[in-house]
């Protein structure tokens, strides 16, 4: 009797189709659905099509229900369902499940996988003598491996892939084939027999004997730089435990003092180098790898040439085979910064390489697997608040190009162009925005070139051409440029709404919110240069509440590398000689430009400027810890470093001048603590005291302004952003002392608070401003 009530019949028997959106495509999606519906005794088929998947299931209601719930609670690990549509069809009888190929008709919207770190199961085969790729570095299956690098086309297959070249091996096909293996349908599927190789060459191109990987190690352990090919483009490595040879990769890479990233083989050689608590380890554990910014420890075997003068070190886990089998083969802490001469794009293809690093490099580990598109590694900030929370710095491998899905639907297509320096890119369509990988610095031409391939690229891959194209405010701006030549409509968008919006799309944020965006410049609605703004505004329109009061900033650009020009622009509004403020600070500054500077400040032409940023290189001058930025954000991030040093301290004088109409802005006049803080220091009180008490001041004044601003507009929600944010210690007291006001604070996850956050922004608010 219980076989026949087990057994389907027209009455109780169902077929539905399902169209499922969100990452379905190269992330073992199709099997695991295979296997569900064999575990169920359902029939039907699933297949990717250029939206995401299709599946029809058919056999009793009750079974196919179970079924719906298992899809979206038992997803394997890469997988994510953003929409699944059902619509109940005619029955077929059909009892047996397949796989269909892939259809390739309409419109390409499906989400492409990022690339991905080899799953725990890939490295035990890779370290596992007994299986066929033992020590195979190009292992991989549906749960890991590369994806967006190697990806030409959608759907994700293997001959819309650089693996296309690559003919499987009877072995690998037969997993490829079987909906019952983890490798079916892994499209970078390959093993030593039939995949791609690595070699090790010298400096010249000529290929070394031996074991490469074996042979890169011991070069490693002897100190030599080596040019690693990875999934996104080239590392440069070298061991980060000698001075000597930290110093010969930054003199040869032009690299002088910007930190750089270490790759380690374990969680346990981390916390050998930095602070990880469990938050900490879980991200750095995560299947995208990010480089971490942790606390580096005092007794760290490590060079202090890695992060010069900072209290804080970029450490990731290996996210490839090679990687893993490099760090086994060497040094169990290895440098590795990306593979360029400092500010260019990254090196992908080998011949490349050997022409960019060979200068840099005394050899290179090059393999045969081709790099469709550069992507960098991402990096994050771990807050040191309870909840160790992650906040990135720079979007890319293992996050890009997962869609960001916002709030309201779009009517055309957009194309956001980004601004200088940090540059992504965003393709705007429907309720999605796909922001690109980092792009680099504009202002170097061979980043420029590289920034319009990559969006002609991006537009192909995903198959959108935009209707609109939205850029920065600022005139000068090569992206903005670039904008105004594409024959589309132009929206521009001014630079801190565009930090605004970029916050309020990420968190699902819509109508009229406040914004609090501190940076070091943007180009202002008034011609004059922002950087500590107090906003109120949505996608469409924003008013500015509040701002730092206006101060001269000598040199222009000059300004945002030598500490003293903003110091001098500041204190020209406290003593007519700037320099007779405090003559012990300029005393570190040739006569000849004081003079010039003097001539200029009384002459009143300089550019104006609210940024708080430079507020924060004119307090790292006047206390004597950097008088020029080697790189950006150097002094802020050692005056940071150096607050750290001291428990607590109570804030400094300044004042906030309410405006005498209803449509201007407050002043926050930051006069009173620079002459406090000249004083104390001639007084004798230690640096790091008056580093935390500068940090404590611009926290308290920064959200007394913010809390004036939620009362005159009645609004409760503040998003936090640009770069200035990636300050812990503001960010941390901020967030304190905004919520304690009772507002509801939003920051930044997905996408970076500085301008590798702002194309987002720049897309969205043009779906709502006219163009």
């Amino acid at each position: 009797m219980s076989g026949q009530e087990d057994k389907p019949t027209a009455i109780n028997r169902v077929r539905c189709r399902f169209e499922v959106r969100g990452r379905v495509q190269g992330v073992g999606f199709r099997p695991f659905v295979y296997r569900l519906a064999r575990d169920l005794r359902l029939g039907g088929l699933a297949g990717n099509d250029t939206h995401g998947a299709f599946i029809e299931i058919e056999g009793p209601a009750e079974a196919v229900d179970r079924f719906v719930r298992r899809l979206r609670s038992e997803l394997p690990p890469l997988a994510r369902i953003s929409e699944l549509v059902r619509e109940a069809i005619a029955a077929h009888g059909e009892s047996e499940f397949r796989i269909e190929h892939s259809q390739h008709i309409g419109i390409q919207d499906a989400e492409i996988a990022p690339d991905v770190a080899t799953c725990p199961q890939c490295l035990a085969e890779l370290f596992d003598p007994r299986d066929r790729r033992h020590r195979y570095p190009f292992i991989n299956c549906t749960n890991c491996g590369p994806r967006y690098s190697i990806i030409q086309g959608v759907p994700y297959d293997r001959p819309n892939t650089t693996m296309r070249r690559f003919r499987m091996c009877p072995a690998c096909q037969a997993e490829y084939d079987d909906p019952a293996d983890r490798r079916f349908h892994a499209q970078p599927n390959a093993c030593p027999v039939c995949g791609p190789r690595v070699w090790l060459t010298d400096k010249t191109g000529r290929e070394c004997a031996g074991d490469p990987i074996a042979e890169c190690g011991r070069l490693l352990d002897e100190g030599r730089i080596i040019a690693v090919k990875g999934i996104g483009g080239f590392h440069l490595a070298c061991r980060a435990d000698n001075d000597r040879v930290v110093e010969a990769l930054r003199d040869r890479k032009g690299r002088e003092a910007k930190p750089l990233a270490v790759m380690v083989d374990s969680l346990e050689t981390a916390g050998r180098l930095a602070a990880i608590n469990p938050a900490a380890a879980e991200v750095l554990s995560r299947p995208e790898r990010p480089i971490a910014l942790l606390e580096l420890r005092d007794s760290a075997p490590i060079s202090r040439q890695v992060a010069p003068d900072l209290d804080r070190i970029g450490i990731m886990l290996p996210y490839t085979p090679l990687h893993h089998l490099l760090l086994q083969a060497g040094p169990k802490a290895l440098v590795m910064t990306s593979g360029n001469p400092t500010e260019e794009p990254l090196c992908r293809e080998n011949s490349e390489a050997l022409r960019r690093l060979g200068h840099i490099a005394d050899g290179l580990l090059l393999h045969d697997r081709d790099i469709e598109r550069r992507v960098d590694d991402s990096a994050v900030l771990i807050s040191n608040r309870p909840d160790g929370r992650a906040l990135p710095i720079r979007r890319a491998r293992g996050f890009s190009p997962a869609p960001i899905e916002l709030a309201f639907e779009s009517d055309r297509p957009v194309l956001a162009v980004g601004g200088e320096l940090k540059s992504t890119v965003c393709l705007l369509t429907g309720n999605q925005a796909v922001v690109s990988e980092h792009l680099g610095e504009l202002p170097n031409a061979e980043t420029y070139r590289h920034f319009i391939g990559s969006i002609e690229q991006f537009k192909r891959l995903l198959r959108i051409e935009p209707a609109v194209v939205a850029a920065d405010l600022h005139p000068d701006y090569a992206a903005t440029r670039y904008a105004e030549k594409l024959g589309l409509p132009v929206v521009k968008v001014q630079h801190h709404h565009a930090h605004l919006v970029s916050c309020m799309a990420e968190n699902g944020l819509t109508g009229r919110v406040l914004g609090l965006i501190c940076d070091g410049t943007g180009y202002g609605t008034d011609g004059a240069i922002w950087g500590c703004e107090v906003l109120a505004g949505d996608g469409g329109v924003f008013e500015r509440l509040a701002h730092l009061s206006y101060y001269p900033l000598p040199g222009g650009d000059a300004g945002a590398k030598q500490t003293w020009r903003p110091a001098a622009g500041l204190l020209s509004q406290i003593e007519d000689d700037f320099a007779q403020a405090d003559p012990e600070a300029f005393a570190r500054v040739p006569t000849e430009a004081l003079n010039v500077t003097r001539q200029r400040l009384e002459h009143g032409s300089l550019v104006r400027t609210s940024s708080l940023g430079r507020l924060f290189d004119a307090v790292a001058f006047l206390l004597g810890i950097r008088d020029e930025n080697r790189y950006e954000a150097e002094a802020a991030m050692m005056l940071e470093a150096a607050a750290r040093r001291a428990a607590s301290a109570e804030p400094l004088p300044y004042t906030i001048v309410e405006p005498r109409t209803d449509s201007a802005a407050m002043q926050i006049d930051v006069r009173p603590m620079l002459v406090e803080i000249i004083k104390q220091r001639l007084a004798g009180r230690a640096t790091p005291e008056l580093a935390r008490a500068f940090h404590e001041t611009i926290a308290t004044m920064l959200s007394e302004a913010t809390v004036r601003a939620a009362r005159r507009t009645m609004l409760n929600s503040v998003v936090l952003s640009g770069g200035c944010m990636l300050n812990d210690l503001l960010g941390t007291r901020l967030c304190e002392l905004l919520t304690s006001a009772g507002l509801q604070v939003f920051e930044h996850q997905q996408v970076p608070p500085g301008d590798g956050g702002i194309s987002l922004g720049q897309a969205v608010a043009a779906t709502t401003q006219s163009a």
